[in-house]
């Protein structure tokens, strides 16, 4: 025997000689199964070692000077394209100027049509609108009693239709088609506007406000500012030769703020029928609203949370992010070099009333009395919430977790294969025993 060392005495693992050693057919089969075993609780492991899962967090938001977009797609079957305005203002009921967009107004046939796309034309946000194609540069409209625009192509006077039009709104004057204008006549623009009394109207794109309480509305008529109140030249929308008069009915085929998060992140988050796992979706898309009264009002209260999406490993390029470039174009504002994406998710609630007062005894709320006056459209306000969701990528475990639970998988599986295996071998001894007693 080999000379004892002083860590002999420590030895926690005796051992036994061969002789000693009983090999039996019940052991093999227990020592395949809990190899068996063994492999299969190891792969789970592994599995779930691998397995990433998205751990949310929510901190104050922090960030100052952001800017944040808005994506729409919204159709009005019963009103053309020619009366409807989009106006983006802020909390102190400024419209925000020089706004980055790509908004389009679609033109759709009539409903009884089909709805088909008639022409698709880029919307200009509170920009200066085209200049007149006059032949004559002294040329100088007259605006007809009213004050001419201070963004008039030429100081002092009104060269194009929508410059008369913005004449008379600044006075409070109705404009109705444009008869006996000289500049509206020249652009044709009475024959424009009944020619598309018929059709309907979808807006799409998305556009890029600073990240402050505000709102955007869809509304009838060019908008001005007549002492401190917003309002719309509405003639034109009232007075119309359509049965019925155009109606503000619309469908909300999608709206979201900021990018749309990854299509793999959504399924960890959850779906649609688990109402606990569904705050990724936007809860305004697919929503459709009807009313036959012309003079009605659609308010949609929507408080957005900004959200992040961290993805795995995203430390080791945060240093390329683009957050806060504004440079970007529409649609990439958020998507950062690193793979997150800074985004907003939002609750919403509804008021619809009719602008010419009354109540809602008819839906059986005769105790809900609405105000009377008011500007018809589709109104969103919108308020910033001051706490931040972070979507954080993580594995379910840490390395070193793994490989503790695999140590327990083999400590384990190993410890109660060899009880089992005891348990069979004495109950063996003991039968042949009592067996050999009998005989």
């Amino acid at each position: 025997m080999p000379p004892k060392s002083r860590f002999t005495r420590l030895d926690a693992f005796t051992k036994t000689v061969d002789e000693a050693r009983v090999r039996t057919t019940s052991g093999g089969i227990v020592t395949i199964a809990s190899l068996l075993i063994v492999f299969w609780l190891a792969w789970g492991e592994w599995a779930d070692w691998r397995r990433i899962v998205v751990h949310p967090e929510l901190i104050v938001d922090k960030g100052r000077g952001e800017k944040m977009e808005i994506h729409l797609n919204i159709t009005f079957p019963k009103i053309p394209c020619e009366l409807l305005t989009l106006d983006v203002m802020d909390v102190s009921g400024e419209q925000q100027v020089g706004v980055m967009h790509g908004v389009s107004k679609v033109r759709l046939a009539p409903e009884a049509e089909g709805g088909h796309v008639i022409d698709i034309k880029a919307l200009d946000l509170h920009s200066d609108e085209d200049k007149a194609a006059h032949l004559d540069p002294e040329y100088c409209g007259g605006c007809y009693g009213a004050t001419p625009p201070q963004n008039a192509q030429k100081p002092g006077c009104c060269n194009t239709c929508d410059e008369v039009r913005e004449a008379y709104a600044s006075v409070s004057w109705a404009f109705g088609r444009g008869e006996n204008v000289e500049q509206c006549e020249r652009e044709h623009y009475g024959e424009r506007l009944d020619s598309q009394r018929k059709e309907g109207c979808r807006i799409e794109g998305a556009l890029r406000v600073n990240k402050v309480i505000g709102n955007f509305h869809i509304a009838p008529g060019r908008s001005f500012s007549n002492g401190n109140m917003h309002v719309h030249d509405l003639n034109n929308y009232f007075d119309t030769p359509v049965e019925g008069g155009h109606v503000f009915s619309h469908t909300i085929h999608h709206l979201r703020f900021g990018p749309q998060l990854p299509e793999e992140l959504t399924k960890k988050l959850g779906t649609k029928t688990n109402l606990w796992t569904n705050h990724h979706l936007n809860p305004l898309d697919d929503t459709k609203q009807t009313t036959t009264e012309p003079a009605y009002n659609f308010m949609y209260f929507v408080k957005v949370v900004s959200t992040s999406y961290l993805p795995l490993g995203w430390e080791t390029q945060a240093y390329k992010s683009q957050l806060g470039s504004e440079w970007v174009g529409i649609g990439s504002y958020g998507h950062q070099h690193d793979g997150s994406v800074e985004t907003h998710q939002y609750s919403v609630t509804s008021h619809r009333r009719s602008l010419n007062g009354g109540d809602d005894a008819s839906e059986g709320h005769k105790e809900k009395v609405h105000a009377r006056g008011g500007i018809p459209g589709v109104f969103f306000s919108y308020d910033i919430s001051p706490m931040k969701v972070i979507n954080r990528e993580e594995r379910s475990k840490s390395f070193t977790g793994f490989l503790t639970g695999l140590c327990a998988i083999v400590g384990g599986t190993l410890t109660v294969a060899a009880a089992v295996d005891r348990g069979l071998y004495e109950g063996g001894t003991r039968l042949r025993k009592l067996q050999s007693k009998t005989m």
